[in-house]
């Protein structure tokens, strides 16, 4: 279940004993906050959780899935997370069950980096 901004007004107003009220005009601050510093071109690093910035990207020529037909694609700037070391190690360290993960599928686990695919045994003679 996502959290939504409703939620974390309502999770900031009972930590912190808050109204309402309050507690969204802090939520919407620190969203204006982030969003004007992003649309400046700025980076936003918050330590422990991960940084915001904006990536450029050039003009290409695309396809169109539905018809394959060429369709020319607009330069575009684009928001990038990148996550933080601390955040990385606590979701990886969490017994949380993995989206789409089967977890009666052996095949279905977290070591699937020890065997590569493509790796096989089976040489190409």
């Amino acid at each position: 279940m996502p959290i939504t901004k409703s939620e974390l007004t309502v999770r900031l107003s009972e930590t912190q004993h808050l109204p309402k009220a309050k507690a969204e005009q802090v939520v919407n601050v620190m969203f204006e906050a982030m969003s004007g510093a992003l649309e400046r071109g700025e980076r936003i690093e918050i330590r422990g959780f991960g940084s915001f910035e904006v990536r450029s990207y050039k003009p290409y020529e695309g396809r169109n899935p539905r018809t394959g037909e060429t369709v020319h694609v607009k330069a575009k700037r684009l928001p990038f997370f990148k996550v933080g070391k601390e955040l990385r190690e606590l979701i990886n360290s969490s017994t949380a069950p993995l989206e789409g993960a089967d977890p009666d599928d052996p095949d279905d686990h977290d070591d699937a980096e020890a065997d590569p695919p493509g790796d096989d045994d089976a040489s190409d003679d």
